[in-house]
């Protein structure tokens, strides 16, 4: 290596040995996984405090919640679990509620239901459904939710 080159790598490099753009590059990572750690604390609380609220239900509605809670799950894992009103609620990347579960005992209505925020990918020309009303889950009625609720986060 010749003198000028020499010269050159050891002005950027620091005393313990790692270049600027090393250690800019470790800082970065470090950020990366405090983020994830973050993010991670906050999915776990947030599935607790949907499980808690659903377990304060009365049946049947806490044996549908838990059968949504596991259908939104399953169809679309990026959404986090968390308490929107006191009801279980999914939220997108951003925070924002895509879908939530509002029990028939919370304001004393006829029926559960399955809504959709403006946040949900739902558009379909100039109107479309952004709440469903259920008052049991058969099997084609989990097909719908969970075809909705993948089309919702698209």
């Amino acid at each position: 290596m010749s003198p000028a080159k020499s010269a050159t790598k050891k002005s950027t490099q620091k005393p313990n040995g790692f270049t600027d753009d090393e250690k800019a590059a470790m800082k970065a990572r470090t950020q990366e996984l405090k983020a994830e750690a973050r993010a991670d604390k906050d999915k776990a609380e947030g599935e607790s405090a949907v499980l808690t609220a659903i377990a304060a239900m009365k049946e049947p509605e806490r044996a549908m919640a838990k059968r949504l809670h596991a259908i939104i799950k399953a169809s679309a894992p990026a959404l986090s679990p968390k308490t929107w009103y006191g009801m279980p609620a999914y939220a997108n990347k951003d925070g924002k509620v895509v879908c939530f579960f509002q029990a028939a005992q919370k304001f004393n209505t006829r029926y559960a239901t399955l809504g959709f925020s403006d946040s949900a990918n739902l558009d379909e020309g100039t109107l479309w459904p952004a709440a469903f009303a259920l008052k049991e889950l058969t099997p084609a009625a989990e097909a719908r939710i969970s075809a909705l609720v993948k089309k919702a986060v698209s």
